[in-house]
């Protein structure tokens, strides 16, 4: 487990879920822009398709809170996207397992989805239409990971701008305050997004086992597993006791199914 401090200006481990999510994402960035150049006209429409639209999403397009994400327009967006992600996936992931992580980055990527949505059906429900835009990239999970680090690991410092040490909590209260300040612009809605990925985020980590459901599962499952197997034991010796005594034998076994060696006084043995 890495030592919780300062963190330099360095790359993190790639491997797991951090690596999963940087090549997919990467991948669907590279195949997007392939495909512009290839047919420009086309792959306009699948990605305005693909994107996240409030009112597209509520007449059917029910595939857009998960696609959106995938959609990296820009270079150095999609840059900045992509070293945030795996900067901080990263940073989580030795902590947390790959499980969690994943989790995390999905949680966050649905919350962006539901805030974009919900914003734009209270405006409509107030006579305050909300002025749409296409939502794409996965900043409102970069978010939700940042709110996580802030809210777990608060002391841990990062360079902001690569040059001022800014401790973690502090780095993710001023994104928040910048996302408020957002909401009185133009890009309220992007605003509003990103502020419901960090809101899911932190329910996340909140509600969350430390290791993930899937840990959590699996003890679950072994734990019933063992307790059949515990309980098949108890009643193969019963049957063994009540066949011993029709021989004339007497056997005893205790409440694990184990024999008793009545010969023994260390009983101590067994527990």
């Amino acid at each position: 487990m890495p030592r919780i401090g300062a963190t330099p200006f360095a790359f993190p481990d790639f491997h797991g879920a951090t690596r999963r999510l940087v090549v997919v994402n990467l991948v669907a960035y590279f195949v997007l822009y392939l495909a512009t150049i290839a047919a420009p006209a086309a792959t306009s429409q699948v990605a305005a398709l693909l994107a996240l639209v409030p009112s597209t999403f509520l007449h059917g397009a029910i595939w857009q809170p998960l696609t959106y994400s995938l959609i990296h327009i820009g270079l150095v967006r999609a840059l900045f996207e992509l070293l945030s992600l795996w900067f901080l996936a990263g940073f989580l992931e030795p902590f947390h397992g790959d499980g969690w992580v994943t989790g995390l980055y999905a949680a966050s990527v649905l919350g962006t989805a539901v805030g974009a949505v919900a914003l734009y059906v209270g405006g409509a429900a107030v006579g305050h239409p909300i002025n749409q835009i296409p939502m794409f990239g996965c900043f409102g999970a970069i978010f939700g990971m940042l709110v996580a680090i802030g809210y777990l690991y608060g002391d841990v410092q990062f360079l902001m701008f690569f040059v001022i040490g800014i401790k973690a909590r502090y780095l993710a209260i001023i994104y928040g305050l910048i996302c408020f300040a957002m909401l009185f612009g133009q890009q309220q809605m992007y605003a509003f997004a990103q502020l419901g990925g960090a809101l899911f985020g932190l329910i996340y980590v909140r509600s969350v086992p430390r290791r993930g459901f899937s840990f959590v599962f699996s003890e679950r499952w072994y734990g019933l597993r063992n307790g059949y197997y515990r309980w098949k034991r108890r009643r193969a010796a019963r049957k063994f006791e009540v066949y011993m005594r029709s021989q004339g034998r007497t056997v005893r076994f205790d409440g694990q199914g184990r024999q008793i060696d009545k010969d023994s006084d260390d009983k101590s043995r067994w527990n």
